[in-house]
């Protein structure tokens, strides 16, 4: 009933926003591109850029793609995920109409095959409108893409508004965002699995939503004190959902080599650096640093619930890809598992320069460039915005 009381509610809403979205790009064709502020998704000059990626499977919490050539067969070239996180957009149309027009440059240059958002996007009170025109600049540029949800975007588990989030991404074509699971936590747990030459799974994509605050009900769940508090955590449920479809992969292609996308970073992400006296985050030598630097604490959750452990386990988890620490941009190895901030796209967060004492032309925002190469090895870079300034 609840199903059904959410869908025709939805349906409503989003035929609203849909024809309030129209109304306004029409005042913005008459005026120039002028107004009205609040299409800041249109002001960013968004283009169509053509792709050779194509679905070839999907279900209720999977879709399955490859590169293909002319005559549909799967190519074996590089396969490149673009990712950011946190861009924050809220009321301040300004600084949302700066970070989509970085974002967009960086598409325009890279071209990447799938794009992947790791969470605290779409802040506002305006929430759908912007979720949709969000959604609808990227079936323009015609690229496939993802999103979780982060810790600020939503207030609930399982609510309305949560939903209607998810469903104003779900519709578009381009989007490859799937609610997951009836008994997963949250909205959002899915998979994209990559092909290559010969239907080889190349690598698999793991999403999930990563919650916001530990809640009472986890707590008792969990054997966890009363007044244990923090950032939230990976339920079991979610990572026995990781173990059984590595497990499946594993039956169909032989392989599962698998990466995981998520908001609020694992504990192990505290092994990186240390503080030393003086305040300052230095490399803590458990790990190796192939770039960045970290100017805040890691937000984890104060419990572990052990998904790095069942990655271990599985010997298929590769890397974890997480955002909400803004100006944490470093990509290190811990215990053989890739460990990566995606680089922040927003300029609504709170630490911009305050926590670095950088000038904005030395500050972190940006993009995440990973190119999975013909033989499953893979490279990840960044790409800074300052490069446009």
């Amino acid at each position: 009933m609840q199903k059904i009381i959410y869908g025709v509610w939805g349906f409503v809403r989003q035929s609203a926003v849909r024809i309030h979205l129209a109304a306004a790009k029409a005042i913005y064709k008459i005026s120039g591109g002028k107004l009205p502020k609040s299409l800041y998704c249109k002001r960013a000059n968004p283009e169509k850029i053509a792709t050779d990626v194509k679905i070839i499977s999907q279900n209720d919490y999977s879709t399955t793609i490859a590169k293909v050539d002319e005559n549909g067969n799967i190519k074996n070239d590089d396969f490149v995920i673009l990712s950011t996180t946190d861009f924050h957009f809220d009321v301040d149309h300004d600084i949302n109409t700066k970070a989509v027009d970085y974002f967009v440059r960086h598409i325009k240059e890279v071209k990447p095959d799938l794009v992947v958002l790791t969470g605290d996007n779409i802040l506002s009170k305006y929430q759908q409108i912007d979720a949709i025109q969000f959604a609808q600049m990227m079936e323009e540029i015609g690229i496939y893409w993802t999103a979780v949800f982060g810790n600020h975007e939503t207030r609930e588990d399982r609510g309305f508004y949560k939903y209607l989030l998810m469903k104003s991404f779900v519709d578009y074509d381009h989007c490859l965002c799937k609610f997951g699971p009836d008994e997963l936590f949250g909205y959002g747990n899915f998979t994209v699995n990559i092909l290559g030459e010969g239907g080889k799974l190349k690598k698999s994509l793991f999403f999930f939503d990563s919650g916001r605050d530990i809640l009472d009900r986890d707590k008792e769940k969990y054997g966890l004190p009363e007044d244990f508090n923090g950032y939230d955590f990976l339920k079991k449920e979610q990572i026995d959902f990781y173990k059984d479809e590595t497990t499946r992969l594993k039956k169909q292609y032989g392989s599962a080599d698998s990466f995981l996308y998520f908001h609020i970073p694992l504990c192990e992400y505290t092994h990186a650096f240390k503080e030393d006296k003086n305040g300052k985050f230095v490399p803590s030598g458990e790990c190796e640093i192939f770039y960045g630097s970290q100017y805040e604490s890691v937000g984890c959750s104060t419990y572990n619930s052990g998904m790095f452990d069942a990655m271990l386990e599985t010997g298929s988890g590769q890397a974890v890809f997480c955002g909400h620490d803004h100006v944490n941009d470093w990509h290190a190895i811990y215990k053989g598992i890739h460990l990566v901030y995606n680089q922040a796209g927003g300029y609504g967060v709170y630490h911009l320069g305050d926590k670095t004492g950088l000038p904005e032309s030395e500050w972190l925002e940006g993009v995440t460039v990973t190119k999975i190469h013909n033989d499953g090895t893979f490279d990840i870079s960044n790409r800074y915005n300052r490069m446009y300034l």
